[in-house]
């Protein structure tokens, strides 16, 4: 993380605290309730620039026997972590995630996740986050990533006529 950091207020129209993030499509993989398959993560504002999140660990999310694959669980932190700029009214795309797994995650648990936004520089956003399964004390991994603010019609140009839509 950079020297020259500054800290980030949220915007005064984001979602109030306690009250669920808004879908930013419904066939995302990680937040979409349409999306055939996906983690129907839910994100939950909190105060400042902070959320919460819950996902459930499915049988389909298998890695190592009887437990979660380490890639869904870099995608859910990336839907968790990516959510939370929302809080500012910045659209991001990940620009680096880092994940420091700590113990193995039992299918059939939940996994709760904790998020907040570190700072910014610019167009660069800074946010951390942790995952636990009931007990906040008892850390299973964590993660630090950068995301970069994006204009939405010009990063996703070419891109919308191409997207695959439920009920097509």
């Amino acid at each position: 993380m950079p020297t020259d950091i500054e800290p980030l207020a949220r915007h005064p129209k984001a979602t109030r605290p306690g009250e669920k993030i808004g879908l930013h499509h419904s066939m995302c993989y990680g937040c979409g309730d349409e999306a055939p398959v996906g983690l129907r993560i839910t994100v939950v504002a909190g105060e400042g620039v902070t959320t919460t999140a819950t996902m459930k660990v499915e049988d389909w999310m298998q890695g190592g026997p009887g437990v979660i694959h380490g890639g869904v669980l870099s995608a859910a932190f990336d839907e968790v972590m990516g959510t939370t700029p929302l809080l500012l009214r910045k659209p991001v795309v990940t620009g680096h995630l880092a994940i420091d797994y700590a113990k193995p995650i039992p299918l059939g648990s939940t996994v709760h996740f904790t998020c907040e936004i570190l700072g910014g520089v610019g167009r660069k956003i800074y946010t951390r986050a942790y995952a636990h399964l009931g007990d906040p004390d008892v850390l299973v991994a964590g993660a630090h990533a950068l995301f970069i603010e994006i204009d939405l019609e010009k990063h996703f140009a070419g891109y919308r006529d191409k997207a695959v839509h439920a009920g097509e």
